[in-house]
């Protein structure tokens, strides 16, 4: 595999193309990247986390905080590395130079997209829904929400980081609501008479299971709440020297949402039994309704809604354009990079997401979807987090940040043990996972045999 030198801010040597305009500072690149993590899983998916786990809620998501932040130092130093828009599919390219490898890994990322956007679905659907519009079929609900996602993205989608700050403005005004009544009512009694707060229940694991399978189940699940952040490598190439801004960024971004997600955990175990929350995937509006019953809850619903909206959305256009990605590279039917002659907009790769992300949402529950997300985003950190170590070979004439050699060699060894089975995670998202990888080597080896081509530029899927 030829390498190429390259520079901090710079295209490969001999590029011919002019590079993307470098547009994003330090503040935008930390708003992208809160946004980015924050939305479907802290609004939909805690009382899920609450049910494995117990009331002792802060516990797995405090150990997927560690977990993500291993993973982040690792992707810290390869962006620095390679201040390129590709992601994992780059770096394994470069460290392992096994095409089938890259392309499971690619098509991975984008499989991850597609459960993450069915399961903002199913929560779009629920109990935020209700509390609007009450007696609305879900199933229905949640189609519906998938077909309209298509047209939007068949339509095309003009996103900004500007519009980003916005956006991420608006959900964390629905998690400052739950913050500031909560943390009122733990400290000073909520208006509600039926509320009362237990700080007690932050000291209770799920009595069906030990302690410590109650925790590493319900982190397999609370993991889903930390990703997100991986998404910010893809703006290397349009991020003012990364090599300085992308470290501080990141790591705030994650303190941030690892704080305001421990925050919210605690608050939501203190006000509302464990039990409420398992039976809901609207955990928030719970708290919220405890906490301060003169909210009105068809507002904090609507943010909800939003947020879990644009989750939806990104991960759509995500899993859209990768597809689309790997057709153009010929190592998928080509047919998945047709092109709308009016809209501009990759249809069959649109239209094929959506129709798989109809059947996910369909056939399993929010919790499982979940979980898959989670499961498959692991495999991926666990492979980035090698490749970190196997790249060490190659150097580079910029500095740039190096981690030290036991966060890559910790954040793999964690990763492959919340992916396995050793944390009592449901063989279902096993199954999904399995069969969505196997569609996936199915395209392979279609393309494999059609035209005997193997190798793709992994730089050009995230183009």
């Amino acid at each position: 595999m030829t390498k190429e030198t390259t520079t901090a801010d710079d295209q490969p040597s001999g590029a011919e193309t002019p590079g993307l305009k470098k547009v994003i500072g330090p503040k935008l690149l930390l708003f992208f990247v809160i946004g980015d993590i924050l939305g479907t899983s802290i609004y939909s998916l805690t009382g899920k986390v609450a049910g494995e786990v117990g009331g002792a809620l802060w516990a797995p998501f405090l150990v997927a905080f560690v977990v993500a932040f291993l993973t982040a130092f690792s992707y810290l130093e390869l962006v620095g590395k390679y201040p390129r828009a590709a992601g994992a599919a780059l770096y394994v390219h470069r460290a392992f130079g096994v095409h089938f490898l890259t392309f499971m890994v690619a098509f991975t990322v984008m499989c991850s997209g597609l459960t993450s956007a069915s399961s903002a679905a199913q929560a779009f659907s629920g109990d935020y829904l209700t509390a609007i519009f009450s007696g609305a079929p879900s199933w229905l609900v949640a189609i519906g929400f998938l077909v309209l996602l298509a047209a939007v993205n068949l339509r095309g989608v003009g996103e900004s980081v500007k519009m980003n700050v916005v956006l991420t403005c608006i959900e964390v005004s629905g998690l400052a609501v739950v913050i500031l009544a909560g943390a009122y009512a733990v400290f000073f009694g909520s208006s509600n008479p039926d509320t009362v707060a237990d700080p007690g229940r932050l000291l209770e694991f799920n009595s069906s299971t030990s302690p410590f399978f109650a925790v590493t189940s319900a982190t397999a699940l609370a993991f889903f709440s930390m990703v997100g952040f991986e998404d910010s490598v893809n703006m290397a190439e349009e991020t003012r020297n990364p090599t300085k801004t992308f470290p501080r960024a990141l790591l705030t971004a994650l303190s941030v949402t690892a704080g305001i997600y421990l925050v919210i955990a605690l608050i939501t175990s203190t006000l509302v039994p464990t039990g409420e929350l398992a039976a809901t995937d609207g955990p928030l509006l719970l708290v919220v309704q405890a906490a301060a019953p003169w909210f009105p809850p068809v507002l904090f619903s609507l943010i909800a809604l939003f947020a879990v909206s644009n989750t939806a959305l990104i991960n759509m256009l995500m899993a859209s354009r990768l597809l689309y990605g790997m057709a153009n590279e010929r190592i998928i039917p080509r047919q998945f990079g047709k092109v709308h002659p009016v809209r501009r907009t990759p249809w069959v790769s649109v239209l094929f997401t959506a129709i798989v992300a109809i059947i996910l949402t369909s056939a399993l529950d929010i919790s499982a979807l979940g979980g898959t997300t989670s499961l498959l985003l692991l495999i991926v950190f666990a492979v980035v987090n090698v490749a970190v170590l196997a790249l060490r070979r190659e150097k580079v004439e910029h500095q740039h940040f190096s981690a030290p050699t036991w966060i890559p060699v910790a954040g793999a060894l964690t990763c492959a043990f919340f992916a396995s089975p050793l944390t009592g995670r449901p063989l279902e998202e096993y199954a999904v996972a399995g069969v969505l990888m196997a569609v996936g080597v199915v395209f392979w080896l279609i393309n494999y045999f059609a035209t005997g081509r193997t190798g793709f530029n992994a730089e050009s899927l995230s183009k």
